[in-house]
Order: C-alpha cells, then structure tokens, then sequence
C-alpha cells in the first residue's frame, strides 16, 4: 500500500478523479448521504487549491482509503455546516488546528470489506497516521473532525490522543461528535 499526500496541483489528475470516484461510492453509494455528485464524483465547496488530499492506493493502484485536509482559516466542513458539533463553543479558525474530513478506509476489491468495518482496518491506522505526519508538516499542532461515535475508542485503543469537544448529537440519524485529536504525543507505528 502507499498513501499519496498534496494539493491538487501536486496530485495527478487521475488520482484526484479516482479519489472523487471512490468517496462518491463510499458516502453516496454505500452511505447513502444526500451530497451533491456529478458523474459519479463527490466533490464539495470544501475542495479546492487550499485542500491537502490523502488517497490510500493497493498495490493495483485501487483507491482503498481517503481523506482530506483544510485548515481552520478558511472555509470548512465542521465551522460551516456544522458548528453545532461544537456544544456553543466557537469553532476553531487557527493556523495551528486542521480539519480532517471525508475520511473512509474501504477496500472495495476485498468481498470482505465494508464501510461499516473500516474502522478496525490497517489501512485506516496507516491512513490516519499519515493524516498525523502531514498536518504537522503544514503547521499544525491539533486537529478537529466531525465522527462517528465509534472512532474515539479506536483512536485512543491506537494511541492517538483524541477527546471530545462537546457531547455527541443526532444528525440526520446518525450519532456524531467533534473530535479534536492532539498530533503531539499520538503513536505513530
């Protein structure tokens, strides 16, 4: 596996096409999420020159997880459309915190794997890691993503130091929360 990491200018077109194709069948298809799609692709207003892509690839170059990161100072997906996630507190625009949005760890060449499991797969740790690793690289010391309730235990069972910003709440049917995660002193291996 590799994990690919840059800016859609540092990318090539293909894997940013791939990376579109592949979270339009993750969080469309499999999910069932109302998101805008074009031909296939899932791309939202969150997505541009600023956005720092990560696209885990197999050994066939099959995109087998992705995840994308902005930072706090522009336009993003937790302090635009979902700030309540944040129990009143204001949302973080600082240079020093990152989100991490449309995370997923699917391998969809394994008859096997489904979304509901992505969480307990290699890929989403090494995919994860490396989220860590170039975050920090931009200048980062924190990050903060809206998650499943699942995730926090799965972090901190991996030694990733995450915590909750607020409780969890119901959107549209499904628990989440805002999960900030603390890139100094989280394991790496």
């Amino acid at each position: 596996m590799e994990i690919l990491a840059g800016r859609p200018g540092q990318l090539a077109p293909r894997v940013l096409e791939s990376v579109e194709r592949y979270r339009h069948k993750v969080f469309v298809e499999t999910l069932g999420w109302d998101l805008m799609t074009e031909e296939g692709r899932e791309r939202d207003q969150f997505d541009g020159d600023e956005t720092v892509y990560l696209a885990a690839r197999d050994e066939a170059e099959n995109i087998v997880g992705t995840g994308r990161l902005l930072p706090t100072t522009g336009p993003y997906l937790l302090g635009d459309v979902f700030p309540q996630l944040m129990g009143g507190v204001e949302v973080p625009r600082d240079a020093r915190v990152w989100e991490l949005s449309r995370f997923a760890a699917v391998d969809f060449t394994n008859p096997l794997a489904g979304a509901l499991g992505q969480f307990s797969s290699e890929v989403t740790i090494a995919l994860f890691h490396s989220a860590l690793d170039v975050a920090e690289a931009h200048g980062a010391e924190r990050i903060i993503t809206v998650s499943p309730l699942g995730v926090e235990r799965l972090l901190r069972r991996k030694g990733i130091r995450a915590h909750r910003a607020a409780p969890p709440m119901v959107v549209d049917g499904h628990p989440i929360f805002a999960c900030w995660i603390d890139i100094a002193g989280s394991a790496r291996s």
